[in-house]
């Protein structure tokens, strides 16, 4: 047993890659399965419909979460519906082609606007849940763009950055109220997000990679379970790297 059972876990974008792992994960282990999603409600359905066929239960809920006032509204449903929010894994976010020298300043903003404030609205929306309950997990995902940049993606690296020291205040100004906040930093992963660019960039990225392939989304799924869980009670303000070594790389 991983201390998830009956937990009450909120995962932002959970329609697809990551987070839709994580979804089906959290289920599999008795959790109660919050799925926001904000543009792709078939999706976030069919992962609803697979969780409660396998016995689990859940809920979906559409928010963008860049919209603060819609990011309160949704965690008070979410207490007001199951009595706790436990766990909360900010996982939504946008990668989008932005070369500085013709750096397009919508790109920019909507970057921030989701990996960033959306990470902050999130989180401030959940803390006065987790404080009247007793306690809570707060699960952040950055990027290795985050830990050593990315050419022609300057502003998600800049935001997974964000995220990065987030995670690490967070952590230390939320530990008197036994809120642990940790980070997972993927690599590259096979998403919905990332497909594009494996295929037409296969070769220069495995190079990169001493593993020579890219992550699934269940092998990002499982330490994002395992800082929820029973097995880390005494982690807090961690960056987890799960990226087949590429950090090492370069």
């Amino acid at each position: 047993m991983l201390g998830v059972e009956e937990k009450v876990v909120v995962i932002t974008g959970g329609s697809r890659g990551i987070g839709r792992a994580a979804a089906l994960l959290f289920s599999c282990h008795e959790a109660k399965v919050v799925i926001n999603f904000n543009a792709h409600p078939q999706a976030a359905q069919q992962v609803l419909d697979e969780i409660v066929a396998t016995g689990g239960s859940g809920m979906t809920y559409c928010c963008d979460i860049s919209d603060r006032q819609a990011v309160e509204q949704m965690m008070r449903t979410v207490f007001e519906t199951y009595g706790s929010i436990d766990v909360l894994v900010n996982n939504a976010g946008v990668w989008l082609h932005a070369p500085i020298e013709k750096l397009p300043y919508d790109v920019y903003k909507r970057t921030l606007a989701i990996n960033v404030d959306g990470v902050m609205h999130c989180t401030e929306a959940v803390v006065p849940y987790m404080i009247r309950q007793g306690g809570g997990r707060i699960i952040n995902i950055a990027s290795t763009a985050g830990q050593r940049g990315e050419p022609q993606y300057s502003p998600y690296a800049a935001s997974k950055g964000a995220v990065i020291s987030l995670t690490k205040s967070h952590a230390v100004e939320l530990a008197p109220h036994n809120i642990l906040v940790n980070c997972v930093a993927p690599g590259w992963v096979h998403t919905e997000m990332s497909a594009e660019a494996l295929l037409a960039e296969q070769e220069t990225i495995m190079r990169t990679i001493p593993l020579k392939r890219a992550g699934q989304p269940e092998e990002i799924a499982w330490p994002i379970l395992f800082l929820a869980s029973a097995g880390a009670t005494y982690m807090t303000g961690e960056i987890m790297n799960v990226n087949g070594g590429s950090v090492l790389c370069g």
